[in-house]
């Protein structure tokens, strides 16, 4: 968790808000060195990858991808990639905007 909100310049607890995961269990989990859920390490896993190749995409200027994410996108219909990251679908909706950006079109 601390990886994601470092790379996307998000509180731990507005990524447990998009996981769904209350700070306790996450405390717990953390403090005992539990394994999450099959879909919260399925969520963690896609959201790890995506910021990665955001960061490639923006050429390791990690301010420019961070605000990137928080902006509005007309390629996202309107909203900011960031708010998409509470589905493995809006994750895949992000990355497919960042591929637009990579080959030059709009996003």
């Amino acid at each position: 968790m601390e990886f994601i909100s470092n790379k996307s310049n998000l509180p731990i607890k507005h990524i447990l808000h998009l996981l769904q995961m209350p700070q306790t269990t996450y405390n717990k989990k953390k403090k005992d060195k539990d394994l999450l859920s099959g879909r919260d390490s399925e969520l963690v896993l896609v959201l790890t990858e995506v910021l990665e190749f955001g960061l490639e995409v923006f050429n390791s200027e990690k301010e420019k991808f961070q605000r990137w994410l928080q902006k509005t996108n007309i390629s996202l219909g309107g909203a900011a990639p960031i708010s998409l990251f509470d589905s493995l679908t809006g994750i895949q909706e992000v990355r497919n905007s960042l591929n637009r950006l990579e080959y030059g079109n709009l996003a």
